[in-house]
């Protein structure tokens, strides 16, 4: 066996040992909704796990056995850190120090529906800059099929640190759901892809010594096609069910009652549902990357364009809504005051990322309108034209608004309260299933 073999068969059998003694010193890049839980799923496994972020104030709340995300107990971040399992920073130079790293950036679009890499770029500069061989780097920030191979590879491979030998590439996509209580990072199955097949026996076995099933594919290029898959099925079907919206709204047909009648089908039918708009990081945005990528290779992703358009429509079918209500009421939405209810992009969560209610603010706005919102888990936001506005009570805004709008169905609102005091409701949530009113006008 040549020298140069037996270094890459040491370099991997000490990683292999390492991880499965828990000696791995873990590295995580992004400590947002991704990186925090894997953080913490890593360090109850026994691991000593080092976050990065570039905000301070992650870093501060982390590091003082805080929480800054939702889903995870500040109690476990408290354990975790006192026992110096835990430990988060700004200074990319203790990469150096890390057996394994994990990239969790975002992933946003340009405003021209193109990916926007530069999160990716930044953290794999780093990466580069200390990278030592013995190391597994995972990326698990969503992005286009080809992200790794082409963008992270060049980046880190030389003559002399050769993936596969000397360090070891993967991509494993982060799946979330934020408020889920049934689903969380532990037993959520984890797809992992390598770069070689030495790549992806180490990224197995990462991953299964912390989390409860791996799902093993082919190549980097397999998994991150996977999670795109999964968010346009999402975003076409939603699209497509906001679509039998608008027909069922023109033929007079109650939608909801339609699908939940189609769902009693126990075979050949997946219900979906109809809202205000999508939200959240993933499903408004991961299907681009396939559309950006389709086009690249000669394709027209005609289906994923089409969903995309009818969903980015669904804020002017609610506005259409309210508007129409407070005409059948003999008001002009100008000067009306309009109450949304809910911010949040969805139930009984605090993220308003992509969230589809500040499309409609901002709609309202533009029309005239005099907007206020309440929201259980949200204090204030920033809407572009009408600046920072601030929560306020909701059953007290509901009595003395023209018209209440139901943007997100947080569990906490009194809804009968709500519709007794209200002298318009707007549905957009299908929330006020069961409460019957000539007040209410459902989507």
């Amino acid at each position: 066996m040549s020298a140069i073999a037996l270094q890459a068969v040491t370099a991997r059998d000490l990683l292999s040992a390492k991880i499965r003694s828990g000696a791995a010193r873990a590295g995580i890049i992004g400590l947002g909704y991704v990186g925090c839980p894997l953080a913490v799923e890593l360090g109850k496994a026994g691991f000593t796990v080092t976050g990065i972020d570039v905000q301070q104030s992650k870093v501060d709340t982390i590091n003082q056995g805080l929480s800054h995300i939702q889903d995870v107990p500040a109690a476990e971040i408290q354990e975790l850190v006192a026992a110096g399992k835990l430990r988060a920073t700004t200074d990319f130079s203790v990469i150096s120090e890390l057996d394994t790293i994990s990239i969790c950036v975002p992933t946003p679009l340009r405003k021209t529906k193109d990916p926007d890499m530069t999160y990716i770029v930044a953290a794999c500069e780093q990466i580069a800059r200390y990278a030592h061989p013995g190391m597994l780097i995972i990326l698990e920030s969503t992005t286009y099929p080809g992200t790794t191979a082409e963008v992270l590879l060049p980046m880190l491979q030389k003559p002399d640190f050769r993936v596969g030998e000397d360090f070891f590439l993967c991509f494993s996509p982060e799946r979330v759901d934020p408020g889920n209580p049934n689903f969380k990072t532990a037993n959520i199955p984890k797809v992992v892809g390598g770069t070689t097949p030495a790549c992806t026996e180490l990224g197995k076995l990462f991953y299964s010594s912390a989390l409860q099933t791996v799902v093993p594919v082919s190549s980097t290029q397999v998994a991150e096609m996977v999670k795109l898959l999964e968010n346009t099925f999402r975003m076409i079907n939603i699209g497509l069910v906001n679509e039998m919206a608008l027909m069922c709204d023109r033929l007079g047909i109650n939608v909801w009652e339609v699908i939940d009648a189609a769902a009693t089908k126990p075979f050949g039918f997946m219900p979906f549902y109809p809202g205000p708009g999508l939200g959240g990081h993933c499903i408004p945005i991961d299907p681009f990357y396939l559309s950006w990528k389709s086009r690249q290779a000669g394709l027209e992703p005609r289906f994923i364009e089409l969903a995309g358009y009818i969903n980015a429509n669904m804020p002017h079918f609610v506005l259409e809504k309210i508007q129409n209500a407070l005409n059948d009421a003999a008001k002009p939405l100008r000067g009306s005051h309009v109450h949304i209810l809910g911010v949040a992009y969805k139930r009984d969560i605090d993220d308003v990322r992509e969230s589809p209610a500040l499309d409609i603010i901002e709609l309202l706005h533009r029309r005239g309108a005099r907007v206020t919102f309440s929201d259980p888990f949200i204090d204030r936001i920033s809407v572009s034209e009408t600046g920072e506005l601030r929560a306020q009570d909701a059953l007290e805004s509901a009595a003395i608004a023209d018209c209440v709008v139901i943007v997100t169905d947080h569990s906490a609102f009194d809804y009968r309260k709500i519709v007794e005091l209200a002298s318009i409701i707007v549905d957009a949530r299908n929330a006020l299933k069961g409460i019957q009113s000539d007040k209410i006008v459902r989507l």
